[in-house]
């Protein structure tokens, strides 16, 4: 399927719900979510971009017709009092979706999430070998960050399901809203969606304790409860796995600070210098290479005693330079792997540079020049 193509939703099974020919169109293109809007033909977004589909255009009495046939008569009656609905439903036994339907400029509005069955290995995702790895260890923060839509979360459920696959143990996840269903497999897993098992993360995080997790995946490090929350449990013999929206791993250190006040911030920092264990960064690119649309460029920091004792001293300005000289360790520089895209011919050199995050050290690395904080080798 192609991006010029439009999508067709007009096959269906009779005996159903008519809305479910459009989550079964959704599922077989692999597609993220669905929408429905007034006067809009139905779109589905896969890979960060909307598409129509050949579907009808939707008026406001078929908008409605659909929505309500999946409602039951309390949700029906919420929906009617507050002006949106936040629920989840399920076609057949593994294909489930994560659906709000609101208001806008008085008519009914659909927004669906597919929630995916299958958790894609680390090496359909073309992730470094050292990510295995670091799912092994037993406790420690794990952070993985980037900008909203590079995959931090599929990153992650990759390391989960690896756990899952490889280890006797209790993984929790709490998540705004569950993007990947993992199956239970050497190990049990528990998954609680915001809005739906619990009401908020300050309550998913109160009661975290009690329920006996070896694993817990806080689905994004959102404020200073939640990172408190997180760093507590990694302290205290978990393996603790978040996501942060930042470009490097030293931006992230600084974002995670900005979220405490200032008087908690040196203790954080201890805190935080004590718990870590990887900060991944990770950017898609587009893929070059047939059958792949895009492809993962990675950085990645692992907490060695250099890297701790740089957080825990106010210098993660240094820490591109531990990156730099510790590859051995399993580290990465994110330059180096754009270089590294573009020599094997998966990344066109344009797009490389535009997320380099220094365009001139990468025109150097391709012309087999190598920097250090030294200087030039």
């Amino acid at each position: 399927m192609t991006s010029e193509q439009p999508l067709d939703t007009h096959k269906t099974l009779d005996h159903e719900p008519q809305l479910h020919k459009y989550f079964r169109v959704a599922v077989k293109t692999q597609a993220n979510d669905l929408h429905l809007k007034v006067g809009q033909p139905p779109k589905l977004r896969h890979y960060g971009v909307l598409k129509n589909t050949t579907g009808e255009v939707m008026t406001e009495e078929r908008v409605e017709e659909l929505v309500f046939e999946i409602l039951s008569p309390a949700q029906k009656e919420f929906f009617l009092e507050h002006g949106t609905l936040d629920f989840a439903h399920e076609i057949g036994d593994e294909d489930r979706f994560r659906i709000n339907i609101f208001r806008q400029r008085g008519f009914i509005s659909l927004a669906a999430r597919r929630v995916s069955t299958y958790v894609p290995s680390f090496d359909s995702l073309n992730l470094p070998s050292t990510l295995p790895k670091i799912s092994e260890t037993n406790q420690g923060l794990v952070l993985v960050v980037g900008p909203t839509g590079c995959g931090k979360t599929t990153t992650i459920a990759s390391m989960i399901d690896h756990i899952n696959q490889t280890r006797s143990c209790h993984i929790i996840t709490i998540e705004d809203p569950i993007e990947y269903l993992f199956k239970d497999r050497k190990a049990i897993v528990s998954q609680r969606e915001i809005g739906i098992d619990v009401p908020d993360y300050e309550d998913a995080l109160r009661y975290l304790m009690r329920e006996d997790p070896d694993v817990v995946f806080i689905g994004e490090m959102r404020d200073a409860r939640t990172v408190t929350a997180g760093m507590r449990a990694a302290e205290t013999g978990h393996l603790v796995f978040g996501t942060m929206h930042s470009a490097n791993a030293a931006q992230a250190v600084h974002r995670l600070l900005d979220l405490f006040p200032q008087t908690e911030r040196d203790l954080t920092r201890q805190t935080l210098s004590i718990a870590i264990r990887a900060i991944i960064s990770q950017v898609l690119l587009p893929c070059l290479k047939e059958g792949i649309d895009r492809i993962p460029a990675v950085e990645i920091l692992i907490a060695n005693p250099a890297v701790k004792k740089l957080i825990s001293e106010g210098r993660e300005g240094d820490l591109p330079s531990v990156i730099r000289s510790s590859q051995e360790e399993g580290m990465q520089n994110l330059t180096d792997d754009l270089c590294e895209l573009v020599k094997n011919g998966s990344v066109d050199p344009k797009d490389a540079y535009k997320y380099a995050p220094n365009t001139e050290e990468l025109r150097m690395a391709l012309k087999g020049i190598r920097t250090t904080a030294e200087g030039i080798l």
